[in-house]
C-alpha cells in the first residue's frame, strides 16, 4: 500500500470560520498553512483540494429539521445556529458542506489506499448533534463519517478524541452503539462547555461498558497526558478497530485563551505516532487525523504541524 501523505487546504476550508475577532476565525486554517511551509512541509505531502458533500451526506446523521434551520439560516445570514456560540452567516450551509465532503472525500481515498495517514485542518466539528449546531459547530463531519463508513460496511470504528473539549455530539450520537470506539481526553466538565464526558459515561444499551471518557484537571500537563494515553491504548487493544480517526484539538496546548489544560505540541505528535502505529496492525494503517479545536494560532499551528511531521517520519 501507498505510504503517501495527504493534507488538505484551500479555500472551501477557509470559508468555514466566523468572522476576525471570533476564536474560529477563518484565519486559523492560514495560521497552520503558514507555519507548514515555513517548515517546508508543504513541499512534502500531497495537498488535497477540499470537496463539497450534499444534503444527503449530511441527513446520515443530522434530523431534516436541523438542516432546515441551516440552510434557511445560511440565506439569511442572521441570528445564531444555537444558543450564542454559532451565528449564522450567508453561506455557512455551503462551507458546513465542504467541511464534511472533504472528510468524506479523505475516507475515499484512505479507503482505496491512494493514502495512508491524511491532516485535515478545519475539521473534527464534533459538538454538533444531530439535531442542532453547538460550541461554533454547525454540523459534525466526524457523525457523518461515521454513519458513511458504517454504509461502508465497516463494524470498529475508533474515535480518539484529544480536543480540550468533550467531543459530546458525536459520544451522544453514538453512546448505544457498540461499534462505535470511543476514547476522549478532555478538560474536566466541570469547569469546561459542553460539561459532560464524566468517567461514568461509558455508553449505554448495548454499548454499556464500551466507551471511554477521560476528564483532565485544569493545568493538566504532558507527564498527566502520558499516563492518561495509556488508558486509551489498553481500551483500543481490547478491540480490532479497522479505521482511526483522531480529533487533534489545540486548544488542549497551554495558553489557550478559553481553556485550562497545559499540553505542549509533544502531546499531539505522541497521540499522532501511537496511532500510526497501532493503526498498521489492525486498520491497515487507516489514519485520519482532524484539527478540531484551538484559538491560540501559534499553538494550533504548533500542534498540527507535529502531527504531519509524525506522519513524514512513518512514511520513511
Amino acid at each position: 500500500m501507498p505510504n503517501k501523505i495527504c493534507v488538505y487546504y484551500g479555500e472551501g476550508l477557509r470559508q468555514y470560520g466566523f468572522g476576525q475577532g471570533h476564536p474560529f476565525g477563518p484565519d486559523r486554517i492560514d495560521a497552520f498553512w503558514d507555519e507548514a511551509c515555513a517548515r517546508g512541509l508543504d513541499n512534502k505531502v500531497e495537498i488535497g483540494v477540499p470537496v463539497s458533500c450534499g444534503r444527503e451526506e449530511l441527513l446520515m446523521f443530522h434530523t431534516t429539521e436541523y438542516i432546515n434551520k441551516l440552510q434557511f439560516l445560511s440565506q439569511t445570514g442572521e441570528g445564531y445556529l444555537d444558543f450564542g456560540d454559532t451565528p449564522a452567516y450567508p453561506g455557512i450551509y455551503e462551507a458546513s458542506c465542504t467541511v464534511a465532503g472533504t472528510v468524506l472525500d479523505a475516507l475515499t481515498k484512505l479507503i482505496a489506499g491512494t493514502y495512508r495517514n491524511i491532516f485535515i485542518p478545519i475539521a473534527g466539528l464534533h459538538h454538533a448533534h444531530r439535531d442542532r449546531a453547538e460550541g461554533f459547530c454547525a454540523v459534525n463531519d466526524i457523525g457523518i463519517a461515521i454513519e458513511w463508513l458504517k454504509i461502508k460496511g465497516f463494524k470498529k470504528i475508533a474515535y480518539i478524541d484529544i480536543d480540550a473539549h468533550h467531543g459530546d455530539g458525536v459520544f451522544y450520537g453514538f453512546e448505544n452503539d457498540p461499534d462505535v470506539l470511543f476514547a476522549d481526553l478532555h478538560e474536566d466538565g466541570e469547569y469546561l462547555f459542553p460539561g459532560t464526558g464524566a468517567k461514568t459515561e461509558t455508553g449505554t444499551g448495548k454499548a454499556t461498558g464500551c466507551k471511554l471518557n477521560i476528564p483532565m484537571p485544569p493545568g493538566a500537563d504532558d507527564e498527566q497526558f502520558y499516563l492518561a494515553w495509556k488508558k486509551v491504548e489498553e481500551y483500543l487493544a481490547l478491540y480490532e478497530p479497522e479505521i482511526f480517526i483522531l480529533q487533534a484539538g489545540a486548544d488542549s496546548i497551554t495558553g489557550d485563551p478559553i481553556t485550562h489544560l497545559a499540553y505542549s505540541p509533544k502531546a499531539h505528535a505522541h497521540a499522532a505516532n501511537r496511532l500510526i502505529e497501532l493503526s498498521r496492525s489492525t486498520a491497515q494503517g487507516r489514519l485520519l487525523v482532524l484539527g478540531g479545536g484551538g484559538y491560540n494560532r501559534d499553538n494550533l499551528a504548533q500542534a498540527w504541524c507535529a502531527v504531519v511531521e509524525e506522519m513524514l517520519v512513518h512514511q520513511k
